[in-house]
């Protein structure tokens, strides 16, 4: 069952990326929902690199969530790649205390609202079911 949740979650990861691999190539539709602000204003604005990083490293948390489901060899490096993955998703869940995550203050936003509906529980999701494949 497990493995099953781990190839859905690699391919949510997948699809992550590729979303942000539309933005980097000058997509706009979602954009402006998914970066904090306070106060009209965004926390953050990622530049090409910034945005094209994150889709790399999504995809490559992609093809670790497989590898570890599919048993890919090395077997430890699969799974060390998916505790770690897992890690930084939770950590994402939880937040920073400001703007982003569950414990996050700003909450009147609309990215404060998907972000508490939509993207810290997924973070969550993937992180824990991460977190249980690397472990099997």
């Amino acid at each position: 069952m497990i493995n099953t949740l781990a190839i859905a979650s690699s391919a949510i990861l997948a699809l992550i990326s590729i979303i942000h691999l539309y933005w980097a190539s000058g997509g706009h539709r979602g954009s402006t929902v998914v970066i904090p602000s306070v106060d009209g204003e965004p926390t953050l604005t990622p530049g090409l690199a910034a945005t094209i990083a994150v889709a790399a490293l999504l995809a490559a948390a992609s093809v670790i969530y497989l590898g570890t489901a599919a048993d890919w060899h090395p077997t430890w490096l699969f799974r060390t790649g998916t505790a770690t993955a897992a890690v930084v998703l939770i950590a994402r869940a939880i937040g920073d205390g400001r703007t982003v995550g569950f414990t996050k203050r700003v909450k009147s936003t609309t990215f404060a609202r998907l972000d508490t509906r939509t993207f810290s529980p997924l973070c969550l999701t993937l992180g824990a079911i991460g977190l249980a494949a690397s472990l099997t």
